[in-house]
């Protein structure tokens, strides 16, 4: 019974995509999320479980979580809009083509933007701004958009894995009670071979890709310099939202400072534009808020350049706040504990124990839609069945990242998911085949369990859901 809620939005969100495309789940994404809401509800009236106080705080539960990403969405599309109207994406386009090898082209985008979140320890930044200027070099030298998509996210998402500065692996690793370090010691054991199988994809796919693009590299960027100031001191803006990073400030305070200094930008260094688009502080509020549409002579660069600004951005947050909701009922109404309690009661070996952690998260990524809310779930359901299996608590950290942390962006209606397709403009299911590194670190989880390594007893005290102080 628990089932029939999560099944039923499966069920919804296959035919609305058969029929009407993928494009249209951010459209309808909320009405079926809510549709699926109240079925919940129902059910669970039906079988005498429903109780208001439950439902509240599951629904209160699931609100932590997820609305302090809300501002942090306002903050993504604000940077989006200004580095590229202030010409900082223009110009890392630029220099990308005059540098970059196309045949390499791939493997260059996953590496640099999987050093790049590293550094940041942030998927969502690193695609924001990192991986709109590969796009758009992609899109120049003739890669399809699902290609390009699939080597930045799965760049962004390794870095964002193994980073010491990322919010999903301190998450992960507290929720474990596992040493942030060791946690990611032990993420090595999957991480590695998967980033390595990865990269070797895209760099045999590239080598054999003949693009129809090359041979346009130099007038498109003569046209980007003809519509846009390029200089390097542009790059000043990145360097010091890196630096801030490092410096571990608030990732929404950064996000901030990077849009201010972005508009900034754009009055001191493109003053046509601006022109373009309304001049004074109409541009400012065109940039911010409604989006702008410039004529460059090429459709290509007019579609590249264009921005949607926040409005763009309000069909992902409605989704969000409706997978919000749906996480919420599912939680207040003991939905989700039945489910992996199920999965529990079935398991006896070690590598099914490890099998059952990706199966939990990769259900609950689609269930709560939010990985955070996941990673923190999974953590309590599992940690006494690994005490007693006598697996190593990393093992469970482990096991929770490889299936939660990577894969939320693959679900068209978890808040990664939705975020990334709304920035990138790419839906979610056209990049989704193309994101090895993160369907294969579940598949990579299970298999080095299998074999036995790394799952040795050593356990370490957990720690309860209460006492963790999460950001």
């Amino acid at each position: 019974m628990s089932a029939i809620p999560l099944a039923a939005l499966l069920v919804m969100m296959i035919a609305l995509i058969i029929t009407s495309g993928a494009d249209c789940v951010s459209q309808w994404g909320p009405v079926l999320l809510l549709g699926a809401s109240s079925l919940a509800i129902i059910v669970a009236a039906a079988c005498g479980t429903f109780r208001l106080k439950e439902l509240k705080i599951g629904m209160t539960r699931s609100a932590v979580q997820l609305l302090p990403a809300v501002p942090v969405l306002l903050c993504i599309a604000m940077v989006a809009s200004t580095w590229m109207l202030s010409g900082i994406v223009p110009t890392l386009i630029c220099y990308g083509l005059a540098i970059i090898d196309p045949q390499w082209f791939l493997l260059t985008c996953c590496a640099v933007c999987g050093l790049v979140s590293v550094m940041l320890g942030s998927s969502w930044t690193t695609i924001a701004t990192v991986g709109l200027a590969f796009l758009g070099i992609g899109s120049v030298l003739g890669y399809s958009e699902g290609w390009i998509a699939g080597a930045i996210i799965s760049g962004a998402y390794f870095g964002d894995k193994v980073s010491p500065l990322s919010d999903t692996t301190v998450i992960a690793s507290s929720a474990c009670g596992v040493d942030i370090f060791t946690h990611i010691r032990s993420m090595m054991a999957t991480t590695v071979p998967t980033i390595v199988i990865t990269l070797a994809i895209f760099g045999v796919a590239g080598a054999m890709m003949h693009t129809g693009g090359v041979a346009h590299t130099a007038e498109m960027g003569a046209l980007i310099r003809h519509t846009f100031v390029v200089s390097p001191w542009l790059l000043v803006v990145p360097a010091i939202t890196i630096a801030l990073c490092a410096a571990r400030v608030g990732s929404l305070l950064v996000l901030v400072i990077s849009a201010a200094m972005g508009l900034a930008a754009m009055y001191a260094a493109q003053p046509q534009v601006v022109a373009e688009i309304g001049g004074g502080l109409s541009a400012a509020v065109k940039a911010l808020f409604s989006g702008t549409a410039l004529s460059t002579g090429s459709p290509e660069l007019d579609a590249l350049a264009a921005t949607s600004g926040i409005a763009g951005m309000m069909s992902t947050i409605f989704l969000v706040l409706s997978g919000m909701v749906f996480g919420g009922v599912l939680l207040g109404t003991g939905m989700i504990q039945s489910i992996t309690r199920t999965l529990r009661s079935r398991l006896r070996r070690r590598h099914s124990v490890v099998g059952a952690t990706v199966a939990t998260g990769l259900t609950l990524n689609a269930c709560t839609s939010d990985q955070y809310l996941s990673i923190i779930i999974g953590a309590n359901l599992y940690r006494t069945l690994y005490r007693k299996a006598a697996l190593d608590a990393r093992v469970l950290s482990r096991s929770l990242e490889d299936s939660i942390s990577v894969t939320s962006v693959l679900i068209p209606w978890n808040s990664c998911g939705m975020t990334q397709s709304t920035v990138l403009g790419v839906s979610t299911l056209t990049y989704l085949p193309y994101c090895f590194f993160n369907y294969l670190s579940p598949l990579m989880s299970i298999a080095v369990a299998a074999i036995g390594a790394r799952i040795a007893p050593g356990l370490r005290r957990l720690i309860p859901i209460r006492s963790l102080s999460i950001r």
